[in-house]
């Protein structure tokens, strides 16, 4: 075996190591209390920092950048949220008066010209941070949970039982980038 065949075989194998690693990471977590629904992967999706899935039903909620005509962020209302329904075909849908205002609804406040403070309107103990990165300058969405700092992607919240207003939501688990070590991690939020 020559040098670059080596060292391709060397890639290929950490690569699928990897893959192994994640793929068992998120088949212990999804054996712990899994939803019975197969979720999508929204793909090609315009400015989108993260989304949020959840029971009981596949429609994702998507976060992505507001910008204004003239291409900046619109300081004012940094994130444009809304439905891909995908019970529904697909369908991009704007979230509904009730559910920006009590439900999935975030509410921003700027932390200076290029960061913002962003919480959800139904569960202010998750403080999120949006910031624009020196090394690639886009923006990500950031959050402290369980003593980790991750660059957020998804977000589900899984829900078994209540009522629309009250819903029994189990936990929250965000996935994304350990910003430490760069690696995939998924941490969860157990609620009461």
């Amino acid at each position: 075996m020559n040098k670059l065949s080596f060292k391709y075989f060397t890639k290929s194998l950490t690569v699928i190591t990897i893959l192994v690693t994640i793929t068992s990471e998120n088949l212990s977590a999804q054996s712990k209390n899994p939803s019975p629904l197969h979720f999508p992967t929204p793909k090609n999706i315009d400015n989108m920092l993260f989304y949020i899935q959840r029971d009981p039903n596949t429609n994702t909620a998507i976060y992505a950048l507001n910008y204004q005509e003239n291409g900046k962020i619109d300081k004012k209302n940094p994130i444009k949220a809304y439905w891909i329904r995908y019970a529904e075909k697909g369908e991009k849908k704007d979230f509904s008066y009730i559910q920006r205002k009590f439900a999935y609804g975030i509410e921003s406040k700027a932390l200076n010209s290029e960061d913002f403070e962003l919480q959800f309107v139904s569960y202010k103990k998750l403080p999120l941070t949006l910031k624009k990165l020196d090394s690639d300058q886009q923006y990500h969405v950031f959050v402290n949970v369980n003593q980790k700092k991750i660059q957020v992607e998804k977000i589900f919240v899984r829900i078994e039982g209540g009522s629309f207003w009250l819903p029994n939501v189990k936990y929250v688990e965000v996935t994304g980038i350990d910003v430490s070590s760069n690696k995939i991690i998924a941490e969860r939020i157990l609620l009461k």
